[in-house]
């Protein structure tokens, strides 16, 4: 077991239970492909394990996912208990992205998100400025992505979920532009380009360990960091929404082989394709100083931390070679920070991440649904 998970399993959260979880749930999925025919469309199988599922109906293809937050409104709503800080809007932000950022992962542009906001107690809604926060936050990440919000779900499950507590989750439909296949790594090849766009801090993955690493802080969230920020308000920092970049990229005449959403896992995600290739990174976005706090604080080695966080990249564009610095050129215009990282090549299925000396093989990741649908 990796010092990554065991930091991760102290706070809750097993991902190797959660990955047999998910290639299980994916292999029985497998077998219903088959009933999408009877209403005139076809699933398209290479997409799962992908970060949204595509499928064809008419002569659209098009794009599904839902995704969650996690635990990080937990870190908003013990802010705004504890100092009366309120930063539900960034936390609402956050789901968005998570979702949208996703779905882009394929080639698909979102035309409608939808929320999923469950209480432990319907008086969750009773503070006024908390709840007005969160659909402001909302609202505008739809804008930014270029979405309609088209409406949600909003249970209250005593029992379920804490009382105190707000679960932010949601599902969205996309297309992939006209003219345009889905992007699921079949093209992807050996001399194609990584460029890396950088991330703001932790984004949707890692709040579970950041709040057990606050319990141990004297100051806790008031913690100041080396910049004078303090810990609470950099770990709400909102999530960066690539959907703009990806929209982009889809409007250029750029060949992108291929998208990840670095997530939890962090680099590892970068061998998300199932091909036996290797991945050399060679230069890396700057850490964020949050993250580098928490690295710190945990105790985590190299190997743990760029498998734990994002570390500061947060989106993965996998493009021919040739193309990679127009694709950082093109991220850099619309305001995004990116790095012509390194670059596919032939051997096994590994990433090695030269600047920090870690290198991580295959088999530390494999979210590929079975190839058979179960009997």
């Amino acid at each position: 077991m990796s010092e990554g998970s065991a930091n991760y399993k102290a706070a809750g959260v097993d991902y190797d239970a959660l990955d047999e979880g998910k290639r299980m749930a994916m292999a029985r999925a497998l077998a219903t492909s088959s009933l999408l025919a009877v209403r005139g469309g076809r699933a398209l199988d290479a997409s799962r394990g992908e970060p949204a599922f595509v499928f064809e109906f008419g002569d659209r293809t098009l794009a599904f996912v839902m995704e969650g937050l996690g635990t990080k409104s937990v870190i908003a709503r013990q802010l705004f208990e504890r100092h009366g800080i309120n930063r539900f809007a960034d936390v609402a932000y956050d789901t968005v992205a998570a979702i949208l950022n996703d779905l882009c992962c394929v080639g698909a542009l979102p035309l409608v998100v939808n929320a999923y906001f469950a209480t432990g107690a319907s008086e969750w809604y009773a503070e006024p400025e908390r709840a007005a926060a969160l659909l402001q936050g909302w609202q505008r990440a739809c804008i930014d992505a270029g979405c309609t919000w088209g409406g949600g779900e909003s249970p209250s499950l005593p029992g379920l979920v804490a009382v105190e507590d707000i679960e932010l989750a949601g599902a969205a439909v996309g297309a992939v532009p006209a003219g345009r296949a889905a992007i699921l790594g079949e093209g992807l090849q050996a001399g194609d380009e990584i460029v890396l766009v950088a991330s703001s801090g932790l984004h949707a993955n890692g709040a579970s360990l950041a709040r057990l690493l606050v319990e141990r802080l004297s100051d806790g969230y008031m913690t100041a960091l080396p910049s004078g920020r303090t810990l609470g308000e950099a770990l709400l920092d909102p999530s960066v929404m690539y959907v703009p970049l990806v929209q982009a990229l889809l409007e250029s005449d750029l060949a992108i082989s291929y998208l990840s959403h670095v997530t939890g896992h962090g680099l590892l995600k970068l061998m998300r394709p199932a091909q036996a290739l290797s991945y050399r990174i060679s230069e890396l976005p700057s850490v964020p100083e949050v993250l580098a706090f928490l690295v710190e604080q945990a105790g985590l080695d190299r190997h743990a931390a760029y498998s734990t966080f994002n570390m500061g990249s947060g989106y993965a564009i996998y493009c021919t070679a040739g193309a990679g610095s127009k694709a950082v050129e093109l991220a850099r215009r619309l305001g995004f920070r990116a790095v012509l990282a390194g670059s596919v090549e032939v051997g096994a299925r590994q990433v090695i991440v030269e600047p920090v000396g870690v290198r991580y093989v295959g088999d530390e990741l494999d979210l590929s649904a079975a190839a058979q649908p179960p009997s």
